[in-house]
């Protein structure tokens, strides 16, 4: 037994010791399904605080060699059909990488460091093996040769080079070939599992480690009831210690995953019924912050109380295209819409709000919800940590924007003019003078100004409909189907009238009757060609009709 090389069940131990623990052994079912298939190349990536690192020791205390029977005995992987299939049958090795790659230190001789200590271990357990001291893949196939035992790798951390060593491009590529070596079609590998926060950094169109699945926190597919603690298991814990289940739920819930459609042999059978086969959804919490809330009986904040090496306010003072007003919206419990396809994960080369909205999911600071695509602030801990985050004097002008958003839509519901005309001229005043070109600049200032109503709105310029096109059509999400819809005509140095004929002898709102009755034809205009001294120069005037 070593510290890499078939490190035991001491750290398994310990988990299993905790006063409130949740059996998770089940999910070595599932992981045994893998070995030794095409399958057996497995990276679970989800945040900090979920689990990850128990369920590597777990592991590690099933396969590798040594005596953990009576471990599993009693536990819920034991009435699995069998569950002892692959225990401790392999030699383990079990690799934290946070202990050899960290900030400003060399990637290669890292993993260099590594292999020695690896190999040091393995010539201890065969000293009658003669390997290669410069080459470990060559090594540990000529250790399994020998011994006719195959290797289960284990990697902790696996995306610490990505994180510690933002800045190091070659070494990033160096370290992914180096794992593209190591395992890849290695007839020693039995399985090799890996976990992260971060999913598989793509170079190009292709993954130097393109053979593992990815169990991310966003599709974590037959690991999803693994990925934290499930509603029932958090419900069963709060009964035993006498804890308010309610009180936990609002502070704690909010992750909505769901799992896969699993291959289903009856599928012609329910075809044939007319059953649909659809995806679970899974409520998950972070178990760290539940053991915290449980065993001390107080429901706080715990997300700060743990080591993080990424901090809230680093990404989101990113002010990438509105960055800023999307986080005020999210903190008023708004939701955004994000392509979750686009991210490549580097923590450096970020192009959009869209690039840093989805890497905080993979932080655990966003929810995620698959059927909508949206992003939304999950439950009371993680606002507590975007307020703390958002505390300092530069967030002021963006929460003052968004009050004045959102009194915006207010005097629109209630049909006064005077007071949306007032705050649409002092959101294009804010959006600079360049907008006052255009009614294409004006739409522009007009989206901004109506920023809060991402909340209960989509947003849909250039509406096709009737004679023409309307300028900017706000729909109401389907969360919020009582809201009317707004639909905007936009005129510069004409008149509200103007702008009020053309929305009806055009019919713009043909496409929108099933929404008759509950339309607001909002028509808008400045002049912008008065004389500065003018009283009327830029000056913005609004009409509101009810259809």
């Amino acid at each position: 037994m070593g510290k890499y090389f078939n490190p035991g069940c001491a750290n398994f131990v310990e988990a299993l010791n905790t006063n409130i623990y949740v059996d998770k052994t089940d999910m070595i079912a599932y992981v045994n399904s893998v070995v030794r298939t095409k399958q057996k190349y497995m990276c679970v990536s989800r945040p900090r605080r979920f689990g990850k690192t128990t369920a590597a020791d777990m592991l590690a205390a099933y396969y590798g060699k040594g005596d953990s029977r009576k471990l599993f005995a009693d536990r819920k992987l034991s009435g699995c059909d069998n569950w002892d299939k692959f225990l401790n049958q392999f030699d383990a090795i079990r690799v934290v990488m946070t202990d050899f790659i960290k900030e400003n230190k060399d990637i290669r001789s890292s993993l260099e460091k590594m292999s020695e200590r690896i190999l040091e271990e393995l010539s201890e357990l065969y000293p009658d093996v003669r390997y290669d001291a410069d080459d470990l893949f060559y090594s540990m196939d000529k250790f399994c040769r020998k011994s006719g035992t195959q290797f289960v790798i284990i990697i902790d951390e696996w995306d610490v080079a990505f994180r510690a060593c933002k800045e190091d491009k070659d070494g990033q590529k160096y370290y992914l070939d180096f794992l593209r070596d190591w395992l890849k079609d290695q007839e020693y590998v039995a399985l090799a599992y890996m976990t992260g926060i971060l999913p598989i950094k793509k170079y190009g169109q292709h993954s130097a480690l393109n053979m593992f699945d990815e169990y991310s926190f966003i599709t974590p597919m037959q690991l999803v009831e693994y990925t934290g603690f499930t509603e029932d298991e958090v419900r069963e814990k709060c009964e035993e210690y006498g804890r308010d289940y309610g009180k936990i739920k609002e502070w704690y819930d909010g992750y909505d995953v769901t799992d896969i459609i699993p291959p289903d042999p009856n599928y012609a059978i329910q075809k044939a019924t007319g059953e649909e086969l659809k995806p679970k959804h899974y409520s998950i919490y972070s178990p760290l912050s539940v053991v915290k809330a449980i065993s001390t009986g107080t429901i706080q904040n715990y997300w700060n109380k743990t080591e993080t090496y990424e901090a809230l306010s680093e990404y989101i003072r990113m002010d990438f295209d509105g960055l800023k007003e999307s986080v005020a919206l999210l903190m008023d419990g708004g939701r955004l819409k994000v392509n979750i396809s686009k991210y490549q994960n580097d923590m450096t080369s970020f192009g959009s709000s869209n690039d840093v909205l989805v890497m905080l999911i993979h932080l655990g600071y966003l929810g995620y919800d698959t059927e909508t695509r949206e992003v939304f602030i999950p439950n009371r801990e993680i606002l507590d940590e975007f307020r703390n985050s958002t505390e300092s004097a530069e967030w002021i002008e963006t929460f003052t924007s968004f009050k004045k958003s959102q009194k915006l839509l207010d005097a629109t519901w209630d049909c006064n003019e005077e007071k949306v005309a007032e705050l649409l001229e002092w959101f294009h005043d804010s959006a600079g003078n360049k907008t006052y070109n255009s009614e294409a600049a004006l739409s522009y200032a007009i989206q901004m100004a109506y920023y809060a109503g991402q909340k209960y709105y989509t947003t849909i310029q250039e509406l096709d409909s009737g004679k023409g096109y309307a300028d900017l059509v706000y729909l109401p999400s389907p969360g919020h189907p009582e809201k009317p819809v707004l639909l905007v005509e936009l005129k510069v140095n004409k008149n509200v009238k103007t702008a009020a004929d053309q929305i009806k002898s055009r019919n713009y709102p043909q496409k929108l009757e099933h929404y008759k009755g509950n339309i607001l034809l909002i028509s808008i205009n400045y002049n912008k060609d008065a004389d500065a001294g003018d009283p009327e120069y830029k000056h913005h005037s609004c009409r509101i009709e009810r259809l």
